[in-house]
């Protein structure tokens, strides 16, 4: 034990021996008789800064509080994401300096809810549209009548159903699907994408009738809004295009 102990300290902690060794090949390589590994040099970061609002991210840049790299980009990183970073400094590293997130209204897309609960969803999160589509849906959810909804017909693409009209007689109607709306789902300072949803309704026999709102565009909201975003920051930022390149 004594003697594998001294071994140790002799080559473990002994300074490594570098030596520039000739090739077969006729180059010149750099040997080490120990694992070397390197220490990078350490650069200040500053901590990020979280705002919910694309309006405090340009309060911040044009108040010019904190010093920034010459060059630095905005990265629209998603319709509710937007970071700030400086341009490449030492090491190939990146400052990250500004965490936007919006704070917005959830809505259980793609799952039935209880009617109610449906209802004030679509009200509260939900903008409302010239065309009116907004208040079809929620006339609609508002009149269908439990009890009797086990009588609508399906055919995968259309829905009818019994609804109330007056106080005692019913009567068929459609189920508006699909219907363009305009959820909360980016920036409040963005118009509002719309999208195509597919509407359906059915009686559950805990919750009564229950209502869905599934989305039906693909995913192509995303990119609209993240087009929208930039757009609008390359608006607001137009005397200061030098420093801040705006990317999606």
């Amino acid at each position: 034990m004594i003697k594998e102990a001294l071994e140790y300290l002799v080559n473990e902690l002994a300074p490594a021996n570098i030596r520039e060794i000739q090739l077969e090949d006729g180059k010149t390589g750099t040997f080490s008789d120990k694992s070397l590994y390197r220490v990078k040099p350490e650069y200040p970061m500053a901590s990020a800064i979280t705002m919910s609002t694309l309006s405090s991210l340009l309060d911040y840049i044009k108040a010019n509080i904190d010093e920034m790299q010459g060059k630095m980009i905005i990265h629209v990183v998603s319709p509710t994401k937007v970071r700030l970073y400086s341009q490449l400094i030492g090491e190939r590293q990146r400052e990250y300096m500004v965490d936007v997130v919006a704070d917005l209204p959830k809505f259980p897309f793609d799952e039935f809810v209880a009617n109610e609960k449906f209802i004030i969803g679509v009200q509260s999160k939900f903008m409302d549209d010239p065309e009116g589509n907004k208040d079809l849906v929620l006339k609609f959810a508002g009149t269908v009548e439990s009890g009797t909804i086990a009588q609508y017909s399906d055919d995968g693409v259309s829905q009818k159903a019994t609804v109330k009209k007056g106080i005692t007689s019913t009567e068929q109607a459609l189920v508006p699907s699909p219907v363009s709306l305009r959820p909360f789902r980016t920036f409040v300072e963005m118009e509002q994408p719309v999208s195509d949803f597919i509407f359906r309704i059915k009686d559950d026999k805990c919750d009564g009738i229950v209502c869905a709102i599934i989305e039906a565009d693909g995913g192509a909201w995303k990119n609209e809004a993240m087009y929208n975003i930039k757009k609008y920051l390359q608006d607001e930022l137009a005397d200061y295009s030098d420093q801040f390149t705006v990317i999606s």
